[in-house]
Order: C-alpha cells, then structure tokens, then sequence
C-alpha cells in the first residue's frame, strides 16, 4: 500500500512563510521608557493587531497558480512591525506625558475606528473629530467598499493648546501611499504649522523629524526638516493680523 501524496493548499505554502515574517518585540518589557516630560501635542500611529488578519492575491488559489509554482503573495501589518491589541496599547502611560492643555492626533483605520476612541479616552482624552482624511489614491480590497482611506482623529485634555499657529490647514489630503504603514509628511507638516511653539511627541514613529521628540522601537538617527521655523513663523504671524 503506498502512501497518498499530502495535499498542498495555499494555506500550506503561506502559513509556514508567514511565521517567519512576523515581527517580534526585542525588548523585555513591552514598551520602552517614555520620556520624563510633559507634551501639548501628542502625535499617535498605533500598530493597531487585525487578529492575525492577512492580505492576499488570487497566487494562494491552486486553480490560479498551478502546483504553486509561483511564490504565494501575502502581506500583514505584522510583517512590519510588533502589533499590539486595545488592551495592551491601553497599557501604555500617555497620561505621565500629557501636558494639562494638550491635543492628541491619532492615526486609525475604519476597522479600528471604534477601539480608537476608546483608547484616546482610556489615555485621558475626549474625543473631538477627525482632523485629517488621507486618499492613499490606491485601494485595498474590502468586505464592504473598497477601502482607500486613513484617517486621523483629534482628541482633547483641558484647553486647545495657545498660542494657535496656523488654521488653513486642510482636512483632506490626497498623496500616493508609499510602504506600508508610510503616512504622508504632509500631515506632520501641518500640525507643526498649526501649534509651532508647542512641545510635541511622536509616538510609535518610525522616522525621526526636527522639532519634534519621539519614542518607539525604530526610530533613526538622523533628523527630518519638514518645515523651517521661518514657515511657522510666518504662519503665525498671518493668524495674529
């Protein structure tokens, strides 16, 4: 009696693929120290967890991609960066590092939309709109429409932050998405227009911009000018006219 040939599925071919691709926290801890210091502008791209949730193409149907000779396509948040759950991001001590008056801008998804305003309000904050829309001009596909937007929230603690800079700064953005999880620096640009004299955070960034502090697990040497103190200045003093 002969052994039967295993079956080969795209499941098969991609799960032992996807193990290896899953980032892993190096630290200890789950968090490395925040800063001992107190923000009026917090500036937030959780890795929000999708549940294991993975993309694909039609290369992980057999009936497409014969025998699989083809590699099986797959992307994952996860494959880029540590994810973390609501609870455990709820975990994370922004409240040490909020300022009386400060303003949170965090970074969500449709899907996450709801976990999002709990987190803020678990963090200290109330809830205040949506700050800023990003066309990524591409599109994912999804369960209900295509999915092609990001979006930022705005959160409060105490008062708006004073003195105000700039106020034209647009809600809707429109920039071609880069790599995954790469937001438009057009964004970070614009809430530096808008509160330039305020001491501002970058949390979770991946990129390390001038004149602002930052905290998370991959976070270059190397400075970022997004927009010059001449530009703030400016925008400030058309705000006082």
């Amino acid at each position: 009696m002969t052994e039967s040939t295993p079956t080969i599925s795209g499941y098969s071919k991609y799960n032992p693929d996807a193990k290896k691709r899953k980032k892993i926290n190096p630290l200890e801890e789950k968090y490395p120290m925040l800063p001992n210091k107190k923000y009026e502008v917090i500036y937030a791209d959780p890795p929000w967890d999708y549940g294991g949730k993975m993309q694909y193409d039609k290369s992980c149907i057999k009936t497409e991609n014969i025998g699989f000779e083809r590699d099986v396509f797959i992307s994952s948040a996860s494959f880029k960066y540590p994810t973390l759950k609501l609870k455990e991001l709820q975990q994370l001590d922004v409240p040490s590092i909020a300022a009386d008056n400060c303003i949170l801008f965090m970074w969500t998804t449709g899907p996450q939309l709801a976990n999002s305003i709990l987190l803020g309000e678990s963090w200290g904050f109330e809830y205040k709109t949506v700050a800023f829309v990003w066309d990524k001009q591409v599109h994912n596909p999804g369960r209900y429409t295509l999915s092609q937007t990001e979006f930022v929230l705005a959160f409060k603690k105490g008062k708006f932050p004073t003195p105000r800079g700039a106020r034209n700064i647009r809600q809707f953005i429109s920039e071609h998405r880069g790599k995954h999880s790469e937001k438009p620096e057009i964004i970070i640009e614009g809430i530096t227009k808008m509160f330039p004299q305020q001491a501002k955070i970058e949390l979770f960034a991946r990129k390390n911009y001038e004149g602002w502090d930052n905290w998370g697990l991959e976070i270059p040497d190397n400075k970022i000018k997004i927009v010059s103190q001449k530009e703030c200045e400016e925008d400030f003093q058309l705000k006082m006219i």
